[in-house]
């Protein structure tokens, strides 16, 4: 039996003119895994705010691995971390996050991404945020969507003001037990609805709106 007969959510597919997002079944969360064996950063910074990229090669994968199965078996429509597998001509590149907490209330849902070193610098990380907030803002209603990103991580930053994020407070995390600033950003769904220039088509949704919460 096909695995979305089981879990819907395998059945979704987010896709942008180059891109292809979904949940990755076994074959292609070894692929995602390899690809952050590979490297995702150099390794003289850490702009993630959990060290996961710390370690061998071998760890890396391992953490990715288990992270994308512990987002499914602690799936709940009030708490839910949706973790895709970005696909970009055939192959897989890097992961996109969106989650929430309470999302039939609070209607907000928080982005999250990395990109394997092999395949940054060509706009990818762009056009994967955008397909997040596709999903977020046309397919589930959302009314706005965070992220956050260190202060010294100009790319990530970047990426969220091209697309009409505004600054939204300052917040302290710690990584490997030293502090780091946090610049907290925000997207409205009118500022997102002003920009959208990317087309982005979802299937499969109908099948798992549910598990949303929406």
């Amino acid at each position: 039996m096909e695995p979305h007969a089981w879990w819907p959510l395998h059945g979704l597919r987010i896709r942008t003119p180059r891109l292809e997002l979904r949940l990755p079944d076994t074959e292609l969360l070894s692929e995602l895994a390899q690809v952050a064996a590979d490297g995702v950063h150099a390794p003289d910074r850490m702009p993630f705010t959990f060290p996961w990229t710390d370690g061998s090669p071998a760890d890396r994968g391992r953490a990715v691995y288990q992270h994308v199965l512990a987002t499914i078996a602690n799936w709940s429509p009030g708490d839910w971390h949706l973790s895709l597998a970005v696909l970009h001509e055939g192959k897989v590149v890097g992961r996109q996050d969106l989650m929430a907490s309470s999302y039939a209330v609070t209607r907000e849902a928080e982005t999250g991404s990395w990109l394997g070193l092999a395949h940054q610098g060509q706009g990818i990380g762009t056009e994967m945020r955008v397909a997040a907030l596709h999903l977020a803002f046309a397919g589930l209603g959302a009314h706005a969507a965070t992220s956050a990103a260190m202060t010294d991580n100009p790319r990530s930053l970047g990426v969220s003001r091209r697309l009409g994020y505004r600054d939204n407070g300052l917040t302290t995390a710690v990584v490997r037990d030293r502090p780091v600033t946090l610049q907290r950003l925000r997207l409205e769904r009118a500022e997102w609805e002003r920009r959208r220039t990317v087309a982005v088509r979802i299937a499969g949704l109908d099948a798992c709106r549910a598990e949303f919460g929406a």
